[in-house]
Formats: C-alpha cells, sequence, structure tokens
C-alpha cells in the first residue's frame, strides 16, 4: 500500500499553504480567496487533470503509443444544499497521430489506472471525451 502525507498551514484570512516534501502550491481559503491561488474545488480538479495526465505518461510506453501532447479540461458543478460536486465532465484532447482505436485505448486506460479518478468516481458522477487535437 501507497501512502500519502502533506500537510497544510493558514496564513492569513484568505489564504493558506500546502506543502509535501519540498514543494507546495498555495491555496485559496477565505471567503475572498486570492486569485492566483486554487480553491478547493480547483484543486479538486487539478488532481484529477494530474491523475490523468500522470495515467497517459504510465501507459505510453506500455502501449508504445507516440504522442505530442495532452491538454485536460474539466468543467464542475456544484449544488449549495448541502454543499458539493456532483458532477465533473472531461475532455482530453491528445495530440497524436495514433489511430481512433489506439486513441480509445488510451482513454480506456486512463479512466480504469486512475487513483484520483476512480476515487472521484465513486463520490460523483465523472465523465469525458478523448478527442485529437486539431
Amino acid at each position: 500500500m501507497l501512502e500519502y502525507r502533506i500537510s497544510a498551514q493558514r496564513l492569513d484570512p484568505s489564504q493558506s499553504v500546502a506543502r509535501s516534501q519540498s514543494a507546495e502550491i498555495r491555496l485559496a481559503t477565505g471567503l475572498t480567496g486570492p486569485v492566483d491561488a486554487f480553491n478547493p474545488a480547483e484543486l479538486l480538479l487539478a488532481s484529477v487533470a494530474a491523475c490523468m495526465i500522470k495515467g497517459i505518461e504510465r501507459v505510453l510506453p506500455l502501449l508504445d503509443f507516440s504522442l505530442d501532447g495532452v491538454e485536460v479540461m474539466l468543467y464542475a458543478v456544484r449544488q449549495d444544499d448541502p454543499p458539493r460536486i456532483v458532477s465533473i465532465d472531461y475532455e482530453l484532447v491528445v495530440d497524436t497521430e495514433e489511430s481512433d482505436q489506439r486513441l480509445e485505448l488510451l482513454h480506456k486506460n486512463v479512466r480504469k489506472y486512475g487513483t484520483i479518478s476512480n476515487t472521484v468516481a465513486l463520490a460523483t458522477r465523472l465523465d469525458g471525451v478523448i478527442r485529437r487535437a486539431s
């Protein structure tokens, strides 16, 4: 089993910082947080995106898949009462010359083996598509 640890500390009424090893990320945690920091919902979406990109990196050599770039765009819907994210939609855009079948195989692997995306999918609707960059 892998284990993960971070620490987070309030810096002032509008922001905090999270740290892991030698990395840190500023967080917008106040009612009016800074616009140059991620709020909790944006941080969740960034985690899903990072998971998908990392999953792609993991399977590239296994599938002998060739690409020049990847972009992930996510859109979440939040309800107010009780507050929660009710859905996340994503679009994976891959710059590749691989066939449509291989592109779908890449998507299948990303969905099947993503630690964060699988965890999030248990709590909310997570749907998306993969497409070739134009």
